[in-house]
C-alpha cells in the first residue's frame, strides 16, 4: 500500500484526540501504532530519496556537474515539500488503512527468569 502524499496536508493540522483513540479508546496504543507506521514510511521515503540521489553520484568532475547539481537540488526540494511521515501515518490510521493486532493478556509470554 503506497501512501498518497498529495492527499495529505503538509501543514500543521489540529486533531481531535477522540478520533485518534480509535475503537478501543486507548490513546497510547493508537500513538504507538501511528509512530511505528511513521517509522516504516520514513525508512521507505529515505530509501527512495537515496536511490534517486545515487543517480547523480559521480566520481569524475566535469562541466555538467553544475547542471546535475540543480537536478539533485530539485529532487531534494520535492521530497522536502512532501508531507511528513507522521502526517501520512495519522491519515492512514484515521482512514482505517493500518492493520494492527493487540495480543490478549494471556497470549503474552513472560520469561521464567523474571519470576
Amino acid at each position: 500500500m503506497k501512501p498518497n502524499p498529495n492527499a495529505v496536508s503538509s501543514s500543521i493540522v489540529t486533531r481531535n484526540i477522540a478520533d485518534i483513540t480509535g475503537d478501543n479508546g486507548n490513546v497510547y496504543e493508537a500513538i504507538a501504532v501511528i509512530s511505528k507506521r511513521a517509522n516504516q514510511l520514513s525508512v521507505k521515503l529515505k530509501e527512495e530519496l537515496n536511490d534517486k540521489l545515487a543517480e547523480f553520484a559521480s566520481t569524475v568532475d566535469n562541466l555538467e556537474e553544475v547542471f546535475e547539481n540543480r537536478e539533485q537540488i530539485e529532487v531534494s526540494k520535492q521530497y522536502e515539500r512532501m508531507p511528513k511521515p507522521t502526517s501520512l501515518a495519522i491519515e492512514e490510521f484515521l482512514q482505517g488503512k493500518i492493520y494492527y493486532n493487540t495480543p490478549e493478556p494471556e497470549e503474552i509470554q513472560i520469561p521464567r527468569e523474571l519470576f
